[in-house]
């Protein structure tokens, strides 16, 4: 088990996934089942996969947890990609946000890699 607020890949998944609701707040109301809510709960899932896996008995089940957590930031940054040609995010906001998703991305893979090599 590991303690979930020590982790530094846990912290800036939180911080991302504020980071998108604040994004996503002025999205118009007809995308309230739409793009809005499919980024905002493909954001949750980064952090909460990883909170999830650190629960779990192994590492390779930390790690398994850890892919998950991946596939739901490539979710989310596809979609920030189709609001952003959509005209409902910003230029600098999407830079923003992908630069944020790119580096969890890469810690995401290098704590796997360190967790199966325990």
């Amino acid at each position: 088990m590991h303690n979930l607020r020590e982790l530094k890949i846990w912290n800036k998944a939180i911080d991302l996934t504020v980071d998108v609701y604040k994004a996503t707040a002025d999205f118009p109301a007809d995308e309230r089942f739409g793009l809005l809510s499919q980024s905002r709960r493909s954001a949750v899932s980064i952090p909460s996969k990883i909170a999830e896996g650190a629960g779990r008995n192994s590492n390779k089940e930390f790690s398994n947890f850890l892919g998950i957590s991946n596939g739901s930031s490539y979710e989310l940054q596809t979609q920030l990609i189709i609001a952003n040609k959509l005209n409902l995010l910003n230029d600098d906001l999407l830079d923003d946000l992908l630069k944020q998703i790119d580096e969890l991305q890469k810690m995401n893979y290098s704590f796997q890699k360190t967790l199966l090599n325990k």
